[in-house]
């Protein structure tokens, strides 16, 4: 058996090229959409990810900028811009980029962003409303993966979804949006982490297999079963001396044994990744029409 990719760079494409049209029927009715990334501190992988984003929404025509600040920023100081960008009209969109230096609480600085304009869908008002299955911002990576399961013809309904990972990120979100009684969702759903015992026991169980626990290949070929489906969400440098840049990406599964049992699964790169990027996007137009409407 040899899996079918679900290329999600390809899904990406295709809905930013959807969403472009919307935000030209925004601009006609004179809302601008507005997106405002802070990144504190020079983590390398964050300033690509920002890099990443602000390329597709300026591509995409929204007013995208990012406001960096050194590691050392206080607390005090990031929250009165964050104040300064709730109260901004032109702002509809606001991401701090995680993770924050350890002297900044990361929760008090999500709780004060407005939830209106909580694109990542983790203050806890977005998320209380997720848990209950109001409309809301959703996470963007749990987001891309529903999406990129149901723009596949790949159903959760009735399936076993077992998600490896909990973090407040991906697996519990994930885990909340598939469980619910929902199109794209009503499945049973297990959670496994790094408490878990004996992995395996659980992941062979799974019709759609998702791992999301930052770990390197810890998923292999014999923890999974015949024609599962599989969404890889991590990326973890390995060393690889025969690379130029002495590493290679690889993803929380091994790829070259799982693909050989599985139907279909997500490379890394070039799976998840992209997809997060476009739920970004959809997020702020979102936000932006909600803007209009008042």
């Amino acid at each position: 058996m040899s899996a079918a990719l679900l290329d999600g760079k390809k899904l990406a494409n295709e809905i930013q090229s959807a969403l472009k049209s919307e935000i030209e029927k925004l601009k006609a009715e004179r809302c601008f959409p507005g997106l405002t990334v802070i990144l504190v501190g020079n983590n390398p992988a964050s300033e690509i990810y920002v890099k990443m984003k602000n390329k597709t929404a300026a591509e995409l025509g929204i007013n995208s900028k990012t406001i960096v600040l050194p590691a050392d920023t206080s607390q005090n100081k990031l929250l009165a811009i964050i104040d300064d960008l709730n109260n901004d009209p032109t702002v509809h969109a606001i991401l701090v980029q995680l993770p924050l230096s350890g002297h900044i609480d990361e929760q008090v600085v999500i709780n004060s962003i407005n939830p209106l304009k909580d694109v990542d869908g983790f203050h806890p008002i977005n998320r209380g409303k997720l848990l209950i299955g109001e409309d809301t911002f959703v996470p963007c990576t749990p987001l891309g993966v529903q999406e990129l399961l149901l723009r596949n013809y790949i159903d959760p309904s009735g399936k076993h979804v077992v998600i490896v990972g909990r973090s407040k990120i991906v697996g519990l979100p994930l885990a909340t949006m598939l469980i619910q009684k929902k199109e794209g969702a009503n499945s049973t759903v297990t959670v496994c982490h790094t408490g878990t015992k004996n992995l395996g026991h659980f992941t062979r169980q799974a019709d759609i297999l998702i791992a999301a626990i930052g770990r390197a290949e810890i998923v292999k070929g014999d923890m999974v079963k015949e024609g599962a489906v599989v969404v890889d969400v991590g990326v973890n440098r390995i060393e690889d001396p025969r690379s130029e840049k002495g590493y290679r990406l690889v993803g929380d599964v091994e790829f070259n044994s799982v693909s050989q049992k599985v139907a279909a699964i997500t490379p890394v790169p070039g799976g998840v990744g992209p997809m997060t990027i476009a739920m970004l996007i959809s997020n702020t137009v979102k936000a932006a029409k909600q803007f209009l409407r008042k």
